[in-house]
């Protein structure tokens, strides 16, 4: 699986476990949510910069979002 395959399920599986949906996870980042939903079909791979948004925005570590399940 790619990086950024990875990436996609886990910010999928962080923001339900969180209860966000693609737009309060967008605003709380400051993103758009067409720009959520496209992280979460790998369509795009994030900068380090919004990979931090994100798990700020989450409340997960950076290193949360880039883990490989196995």
């Amino acid at each position: 699986m790619e990086i950024r395959e990875t990436f996609a399920k886990n910010l999928r599986r962080l923001r339900q476990s969180k209860g966000l949906s693609q737009e309060e996870l967008a605003h709380r980042a400051d993103l758009d949510r067409t720009y959520i939903s496209s992280l979460e079909r790998s369509i795009y791979s994030p900068s380090i910069d919004v990979v931090d948004r994100l798990s700020t925005a989450l409340g997960v570590e950076a290193a949360d979002l880039l883990k490989k399940s196995y």
